[in-house]
């Protein structure tokens, strides 16, 4: 359980940020773009898969059929249904992933996983993992990973996004 107070939210008339707010909030984007920088251009260069291709990939292997509706895949990767639309043609072009057809729907679809797709994510697994290390884990003990992991699911518990 922590004991940290939670940050009072200010009045409209108090709009500046203190240097404590500013430098955590402007921390965080840097790091976030930073290491998602060097991720992408690593999967990139080593797979030929950038990191939302990696993600979307690694979401459909994550369920339990390999394959999941459209409008809940974008969901689970934080990506906007046209923005997922699009990276969905590209990736069945590069045979990673099929539309199938929904049974009980005919007006939905789903992503599948196909063959293809679950190799090139067992390959680019291992630059993802050792990117994540070296980048981010390596900075951190584990008892500061779990706080780290503690104080993001605050901000975003696992089952709200």
């Amino acid at each position: 359980m922590s004991t940290a107070t939670a940050v009072k939210i200010a009045p409209p008339e108090q709009e500046a940020l203190s240097s404590g707010e500013q430098r955590a909030w402007k921390g965080l984007l840097r790091a976030h773009a930073c290491l998602a920088k060097r991720l992408d251009a690593e999967l990139e260069r080593a797979h030929g898969l950038p990191m939302t291709s990696y993600e979307v990939l690694h979401t459909l292997e994550d369920a339990h059929t390999g394959r999941m509706r459209m409008c809940d895949l974008a969901d689970r990767a934080q990506l906007s249904r046209s923005g997922l639309t699009r990276l969905v043609d590209r990736l069945e072009r590069d045979g990673l992933l099929e539309r199938c057809s929904c049974d009980h729907d005919a007006r939905g679809s789903y992503a599948c996983l196909t063959a293809e797709g679950r190799e090139r994510l067992r390959e680019a697994r291992g630059t993802h993992m050792a990117v994540v290390r070296e980048q981010f884990f390596s900075h951190f003990s584990e008892a500061e990973l779990s706080v780290l992991a503690d104080m993001w699911e605050r901000i975003a518990p696992c089952t709200s996004c």
